[in-house]
């Protein structure tokens, strides 16, 4: 008999989180006469008691948004900073998250990857330099509605801070550090959103559609400390919007620290920042701040795709070249080639032509992206890296001289993995060796099973925390070739 569904969904309910499972979803379970009946709840911890509201429910589970938490675990410990949604796991010391994103993690690739040694081959975690202050950029928004997190209540007024947990439509103010970005923005931002509704422009009001203050954006270079700022709005009253002194009062609360200011007008309805239609000005100083990693520099622009943790980064990309480069002392021929997949603005195809005379081959079929990395290899002087505008599946066809020619492979997809018809393309490539970085373990320990079929063993899996306080874990797992399928 087909079990009826307990709940109703947008049904709240309050909760004892009991365990947790990958991605960070916290686990509850309820008795019933068919047996327990499980509810996952998104960024809940064990030992909390918390108020989640049922987003979809079928026979034998539930998945909950979090909206509050009641009780904290007892593992949990005060902060000295403004909690945000964004940072779930804050309250829980960094060691306790290892464990937990270590146990998690691991379990996805006994389940989904069938990899049966995987005590044999992982390597363990490796943390983050900085666990606080780590982010180089950070997303506000505007809202008219807010939510007061001492009522509980909405409130209509002018807000600017982070969308509250659940929502779409209201936001809770800023109004100190938040313990993961800049100290000096987020604590003017009291000052700054005051000055922004004394404008008289209205913040964006989500449900109706309509306002002028969308989002503020704010990119750092960790290594120079400067800023470049985006404020993006609609055109709605654009003529009563006095940028002059929109950047006079940046400057007073940010001084010299403001590298460059950007306006994004944006009036596409739905609730993102890059506009489909419409234009992005600098307004002030210099559309990108530069970012260095081992030595090299990248000018990274707002749009630009670059690391969020740099300091962790570099203890990633490090790993990655020594994997990649680890038997070119025994003696292997120096014709062959390393390639570059999913390489962006080049920052790891770089550091591999500067750790070998060998040719590196980056590849994007972003061609913006490809312009980039080209643009920065010349600016540090790189000579040993060609990048290339292509598809994997007809790059071999394009360019013939590499058949035969690429020994090692590093891939670093974005965190939706890699598609199977692109991981089919990127084996028949033929690479010795595959160093696969990604920031969804999840697609990794899936494409595992794929991988081994083609004769591909992995021999090696470590773990990354290039987002302390959060779910997220980056894992950079080695595969030899040891069979022709």
């Amino acid at each position: 008999m087909k079990r009826e569904r307990l709940f109703r969904k947008n049904q709240v309910l309050t909760l004892d989180i009991q365990d947790i499972a990958f991605g960070g979803k916290g686990i509850a379970r309820q008795e019933t006469e068919q047996g327990p009946f499980v509810i996952f709840v998104q960024n809940a911890l064990p030992g909390q008691r918390v108020n989640a509201r049922v987003v979809k429910c079928k026979s034998k589970y539930a998945e909950c948004k979090l909206e509050d938490v009641i009780e904290r675990s007892p593992s949990e410990q005060p902060i000295p900073y403004q909690e945000i949604p964004g940072a779930p796991y804050a309250h829980l010391p960094i060691a306790d998250q290892h464990i937990m994103k270590e146990q998690t993690s691991l379990e996805l690739y006994r389940k989904i990857g069938n990899v049966e040694h995987i005590d044999q081959v992982y390597q363990g975690l490796v943390g983050s330099p900085e666990n606080w202050h780590y982010r180089n950029k950070m997303e506000y928004s505007f809202s008219a509605i807010v939510h007061n997190p001492k009522t509980g209540e909405k409130e209509d007024r002018f807000g600017l801070g982070f969308k509250r947990r659940g929502t779409w439509w209201a936001v809770e103010d800023l109004n100190r550090d938040s313990g993961l970005f800049d100290a000096d923005v987020e604590n003017a931002m009291p000052q700054l959103r005051a000055w922004l509704a004394s404008t008289d422009l209205p913040a964006w009001h989500p449900p109706r559609r309509e306002g002028f203050f969308r989002f503020l954006v704010v990119r750092k270079s960790i290594a120079t400390k400067r800023l470049l700022i985006n404020l993006v709005t609609t055109s709605d009253g654009i003529a009563d919007f006095d940028r002059d002194a929109f950047i006079a009062k940046l400057r007073a609360l940010l001084g010299d620290r403001v590298q460059g200011v950007l306006h994004t007008v944006n009036d596409d309805k739905g609730e993102r920042v890059e506009a489909r239609s419409g234009a992005s000005t600098c307004i002030f100083g210099d559309p990108f701040v530069t970012e260095t990693l081992h030595g090299l520099d990248f000018d990274v622009e707002m749009a630009s795709f670059f690391q969020t943790n740099p300091a962790s980064a570099e203890r990633l990309y490090e790993m990655t070249i020594s994997e990649a480069t680890s038997d070119w002392i025994d003696g292997s021929p120096s014709d062959n080639y390393v390639m570059d997949l999913f390489c962006g603005t080049g920052t790891i195809s770089q550091l591999l032509a500067r750790a070998s005379s060998r040719k590196i081959i980056g590849v994007d079929i972003v061609e913006q992206a490809i312009v980039d990395a080209r643009r920065s290899a010349q600016k540090n002087g790189i000579q040993n890296a060609e990048f290339y505008a292509a598809d994997v599946g007809k790059f071999l066809l394009e360019y013939p001289e590499y058949v035969g020619k690429i020994e090692t492979i590093v891939l670093d997809p974005p965190r939706a993995g890699i598609s199977p018809k692109t991981l089919r393309k990127v084996i028949r490539l033929q690479a010795k060796r595959m160093v696969y970085v990604s920031c969804n373990p999840a697609t990794q320990a899936r494409d595992i099973a794929t991988l081994a079929e083609a004769g591909y063993a992995l021999t090696k899996l470590t773990f990354v925390d290039q987002f302390p306080h959060t779910a997220h874990v980056e894992a950079v797992a080695v595969f030899e070739k040891t069979a022709d399928l």
